[in-house]
């Protein structure tokens, strides 16, 4: 089990940059797969990002890939979203999300963190 805090969503402009990240809790942080959704207005969520145990994969959906990053810092707990060159449809609740390595299911989830991009 993992819960997770989840911070910096916020407006900005189109073509702008913002970084969520996600504070985590629990021993098992470590070995849960980290990953970040996203729910627009009156849309279904969808997937935004994945990243591995030791962060060394990742993986991106096509409609993010190359202008987000997804990161963890074990150390610390946390995981993090750069997005960069932000479009107006980016807008929308972002959630955090964990599963244990050894699952298929996202089982823990964040607050969720709002990020509006105006054009």
């Amino acid at each position: 089990q993992v819960q997770l805090v989840e911070s910096g969503g916020g407006l900005v402009q189109a073509g702008g940059s913002l970084r969520l990240s996600c504070a985590a809790s629990g021993r098992a942080f470590s070995s849960s797969i980290m990953g970040w959704f996203r729910q627009a207005p009156e849309k279904e969520r969808e997937f935004v990002a994945f990243i591995t145990r030791s962060g060394s994969s990742t993986n991106y959906a096509g409609s993010v890939k190359g202008r987000f990053t997804i990161s963890r810092d074990n150390a610390k707990n946390t995981v993090y979203l750069q997005m960069n060159s932000l479009k107006p449809e980016d807008t929308a609740v972002y959630y955090c999300a964990a599963r244990y390595y050894t699952r298929a299911d996202w089982t823990d989830w964040g607050q969720g963190t709002q990020v509006t991009v105006s054009s």
